[in-house]
């Protein structure tokens, strides 16, 4: 009996496991940026995600291991897709937007946890949190809630977290984590952030700035450049729809977009590919959509995504099931 329910259950599973790994790759994009689909890349021997819900982002570290973090923690992927190593508990739960950083020969992770109310920063070897930035008191303002979205660091070494789901103030913190200063304010102005979402460092400019995502911005929405003293520069673009984040390497910069699709844009900041555009408007923008109903090469909450030193992409999905892809360039 035993003999028979274990020949079942691996005749299941590797049917999942096939059928997961028998759908061709989808080639998407365009010119510089075109790239393929890898099925199957990152589910587990049983075909299916190993990650649960996702609502968080993607790094790389300099070994070419990609961390995504989900509800559950931090999960730590092989190039070939296969999980080498998790960071999972209340600690390292609902991390939000992630940014990976090397500091005297050791890489770090910061992250924004918007349910937890705090920023951290945790070392990549070992996982050992170093660093809390939990809501400063003495920026004097008197917030009912604390929900941070967005974590970078520049160069001095100074810590900038978007309170994104709240108040849509920036905060910016020494390396120390001490407080330094605010600034932003929500609205639907010009110089106003309507859910600062996401952001990161642009390094495509010197001085470098900050490249901020003001999702929710009405009619649609946008990028933005402050400079790292909190100082308005410009509007980036518009009319992108929900941008979640943003991630640059060179040139270009991979934005996701909630509707379903990521756009890349170049040193210009100019949409130059278009990736995964999700046609059906109750799949775009839709956290409910489980593995079963996943379309190759077809995005729904697109949430997260990250660079790898060859120039392919890793992207997050908002996800019921987990959802994490890898799409590789392909050189012409």
């Amino acid at each position: 009996m035993n003999r028979i329910f274990f020949l079942v259950t691996f005749s299941v599973a590797f049917v999942a496991a096939t059928s997961a790994w028998s759908v061709d790759p989808v080639r998407m994009g365009c010119g510089d940026m075109t790239f393929d689909t890898v099925p199957g890349w990152g589910l587990r021997a049983d075909g299916n995600s190993p990650l649960g819900p996702t609502h968080g982002g993607v790094v790389v570290d300099s070994q070419g291991n990609i961390y995504t973090s989900a509800q559950a923690g931090v999960f730590v992927f092989s190039p070939e897709g296969a999980v080498i190593h998790t960071y999972l508990g209340p600690e390292y739960a609902n991390i939000h937007d992630m940014e990976i950083r090397e500091e005297d020969g050791e890489e770090y992770i910061y992250g924004a946890r918007n349910k937890d109310a705090e920023g951290i920063k945790f070392r990549v070897r070992g996982g050992d949190i170093v660093l809390k930035l939990p809501f400063p008191e003495e920026s004097g303002l008197d917030l009912k809630k604390f929900s941070p979205t967005a974590i970078t660091v520049a160069a001095s070494g100074d810590i900038y977290l978007s309170d994104g789901y709240a108040s849509n103030n920036i905060f910016v913190f020494d390396k120390t984590g001490k407080y330094l200063r605010h600034f932003g304010t929500k609205g639907n102005g010009l110089k106003e952030f309507n859910t600062a979402h996401g952001m990161t460092l642009d390094t495509r400019y010197q001085p470098n700035r900050l490249l901020i995502c003001d999702r929710n911005h009405q009619p649609k929405g946008r990028l933005l450049h402050y400079d790292l003293e909190g100082n308005f520069i410009e509007e980036v673009i518009t009319g992108l729809g929900m941008p979640t984040s943003v991630a640059i390497q060179g040139d270009y910069v991979s934005v996701p977009d909630l509707h379903g699709r990521l756009v890349i844009l170049n040193k210009t900041n100019t949409i130059i590919a278009v990736l995964g555009n999700n046609p059906d408007p109750a799949k775009g923008r839709s956290f409910n959509v489980p593995q079963r109903e996943w379309v190759e090469g077809v995005f729904s909450g697109t949430h997260g995504s990250f660079w790898d030193r060859e120039g392919n992409l890793y992207v997050q999905d908002w996800n019921i099931s987990g959802r994490l892809m890898k799409l590789v360039r392909v050189r012409r």
